[in-house]
């Protein structure tokens, strides 16, 4: 076999796995695309109320897009009033539905002014950012380079990877297979970026990981089994609520897609974390609520 193919096997072996993980809410996406808007959900017409005064965005995780990673926690939140917006970033050229593998400078790019829009449409001043893994971490680049600190109140990470992740312990391999890391830098750098120790990371949590003015909140599980270890989604700083998921609910076994895909206790917490003013406690019973 040939140098380069061996180097692919341990990118391809990742992508084989969260693609079939997410096989299911991706046919489900195809389907749901055109009637998202007309439930609530992307509803440019939705005008923030005095209870939830700020837009919520929802920001996807690598693989995923602007659908199927929200058809949990979109249609839970629109139900208790709120203006709920989600985006599609992080595409490549020929790739459909699977995103958020192209650069997540570029990606922050795309969040900044995918806010601006929605601001200008629901004439709020600030939003409310909730995203999952990649969409948890790839928000602090734009509160902390790209002015969007100014317009955000808060963001709310699910399992984000905000210190990077060795990828299951993939990562660690590719030392060992020459040319796959750039390989993984040329092919998905949205990837690549993620890596612990990447040049992406170095840069975004110099200097601290937080921003004044925004309230940070990361909601984590200890099954998670794509960012590991799953303490190195904690943030540390001012303003900041570091949440594990079993300490909520100890008979919860979410991992990493179901903790963005559909565990209502991870979505009530959200809620909380949303609107802490009038937050109830999160425990196994907030399956219900």
């Amino acid at each position: 076999m040939l140098p380069w193919k061996r180097a692919l096997r341990p990118v391809a072996a990742l992508l084989l796995a969260v693609s079939v993980a997410l096989t299911p809410a991706v046919a489900a996406a195809d389907s749901a695309t055109e009637s998202a808007p007309h439930s609530g959900w992307n509803n440019y017409s939705c005008k923030p109320s005095a209870t939830h005064p700020r837009p919520v965005v929802l920001v996807h995780g690598t693989l995923g897009n602007s659908v199927d990673n929200w058809l949990g926690l979109a249609p839970y939140l629109v139900h208790r009033g709120y203006c709920v917006f989600s985006l599609d970033y992080g595409q490549l050229p020929g790739v459909p539905f699977f995103h958020g593998l192209g650069p997540i400078d570029k990606s922050a790019e795309q969040l900044d002014t995918y806010v601006d829009n929605v601001l200008a449409a629901t004439g709020a001043s600030k939003a409310d950012l909730v995203g999952h893994s990649q969409g948890g971490m790839m928000p602090r680049h734009y509160l902390k380079f790209l002015g969007g600190a100014d317009k955000v109140n808060a963001l709310i990470g699910l399992a984000p990877d905000n210190h990077g992740t060795t990828l299951s312990g993939l990562a660690k391999l590719l030392p060992y297979f020459p040319g796959a890391e750039d390989l993984l830098n040329a092919a998905t750098p949205g990837l690549a970026d993620q890596m612990a120790g990447s040049a992406f990371l170095t840069k975004l949590n110099a200097g601290g990981d937080t921003v004044p003015g925004v309230r940070y909140t990361v909601i984590a599980t200890r099954y998670d089994q794509v960012v590991t270890p799953y303490r190195s989604q904690y943030l540390d700083g001012a303003n900041v609520h570091n949440v594990l998921l079993q300490d909520l609910c100890a008979v919860d076994l979410s991992e990493h897609v179901a903790i963005g895909l559909l565990d209502r206790i991870a979505f009530h917490e959200v809620a909380n974390a949303l609107d802490p003013a009038h937050a109830s406690r999160t425990n196994c019973a907030s399956v219900f609520s």
